[in-house]
């Protein structure tokens, strides 16, 4: 077996990198600087430009590679040998693990609480964040019912039901300081829970829902 390549220089640079912004959106929310990342990253503040351009391309970097890792489990998976529940259940664990982090339950407090003050930034943390996993996750589901895994249904909609029934309410449990589902068991019991009640909901065998052409509150979707 070959041994992995050690990672480059630059690699391990931006990952130090990445880790700043995490450490720093954590404690300084919107108001995190390129100085500040710099001084922490332990690089110059040139360097910072020179690879990302801006202060707002260097956020996006950081949260691509969190939803990279986070939907990692999807990648090829829909339509082939894979059962879609295993494939689902391992997407739900690494989002309620991510969600369960201290570190990510503390920036979006922090995060929360400035939003008003910075609505751009907001928006565009939203978009690139909350938006593109679910962009992500539906084209999973789009592609598993085009192969014949789950009954067909509007597959933006779907996704957005999906992770709000792997979430629940745990991570306003975390956000509130009140005994939450804190270890990988009680995590892997609720997705198993969660991800097999989707699947009976949307089985190919499933009745469709009645279509509600005009929600209550208008949503856009990707």
């Amino acid at each position: 077996m070959q041994p992995s390549p050690l990672p480059s220089p630059a690699s391990l640079r931006r990952q130090r990198v990445h880790d700043a912004v995490r450490e720093l959106m954590a404690e300084q929310g919107f108001r995190v600087s390129m100085d500040a990342v710099a001084a922490r990253a332990g690089c110059s503040k040139q360097t910072l430009y020179s690879h990302f351009g801006s202060k707002q391309e260097l956020l996006r970097s950081v949260m691509q590679e969190h939803l990279d890792m986070a939907t990692a489990r999807l990648d090829g998976k829909a339509g082939g040998a894979t059962n879609p529940r295993t494939t689902l259940l391992g997407f739900a664990m690494e989002h309620l693990q991510r969600l369960s982090d201290p570190s990510v339950v503390a920036t979006c407090q922090l995060l929360s609480a400035e939003a008003s003050q910075f609505p751009e930034e907001a928006r565009t943390l939203y978009r690139d964040g909350c938006e593109t996993l679910q962009r992500r996750l539906a084209e999973w589901l789009r592609l598993a019912m085009r192969s014949g895994q789950l009954r067909h249904d509007d597959p933006h909609y779907t996704a957005e039901l999906l992770l709000g029934m792997i979430v629940g309410l745990d991570f306003e449990r975390q956000r509130f300081a009140v005994p939450h589902r804190d270890s990988d068991d009680r995590r892997k019991h609720w997705a198993g829970f969660a991800v097999d009640a989707f699947l009976r909901a949307f089985s190919v065998d499933a009745s469709p829902a009645p279509t509600q052409p005009h929600p209550i509150f208008p949503i856009s979707r990707p």
